[in-house]
């Protein structure tokens, strides 16, 4: 792991701008970042804050892949973010270990959300609960009473789930 020089420090900043709204950039990127490359092409692969993942550069699309820790960050300046969806209460524990969220649960959505998208997932009162990418728009997850609207990559207490096992 190294400091990203200059210019990928400013790449990282505009893909987290474009991605997840202006101004999120610099709050999940700054010069505290460590990032590690690809050995064959030298490309940015994760980045790490405080030597914890926050992300990973996707090599297919060049979007972000966030972590919840990442998620973390952006909910800590920006409550409202682009790519937010909110479940209901009752089914976050559900969600917290990892579980896909249904339509039905979606309280609130972005409407601006395209399928595929990545997004942030919390409850009612603003708690974190994982990160995923959107299987339908956000206006369809609002309108819709059936089906999944978000697979979701992690959830908070995946990490917890597992050490406790060993």
């Amino acid at each position: 792991m190294e400091r990203p020089s200059n210019q990928q420090l400013r790449k990282l900043i505009g893909v987290g701008n474009y991605q997840f709204g202006l101004g999120v950039g610099p709050v999940l990127f700054n010069r505290n970042v460590l990032i590690e490359c690809s050995r064959k092409t030298g490309r940015i692969r994760r980045i790490y804050h405080r030597n914890l993942l926050i992300a990973t550069l996707r090599p297919k699309d060049g979007y972000l892949a966030l972590t919840p820790h990442g998620a973390s960050i952006i909910l800590s300046k920006f409550r409202n973010s682009l790519n937010l969806v909110v479940v209901q209460r009752d089914v976050s524990n559900a969600i917290e270990t990892g579980g896909d969220i249904f339509a039905k649960h979606v309280v609130r959505a972005c409407p601006d959300l395209r399928p595929g998208d990545e997004v942030i997932v919390t409850d009612e009162e603003g708690v974190l609960l994982g990160v995923g990418a959107a299987v339908l728009s956000g206006r369809e997850m609002c309108a819709f009473k059936r089906g999944v609207a978000v697979k979701l990559r992690k959830g908070v207490k995946e990490d917890e789930d597992a050490n406790s096992e060993n």
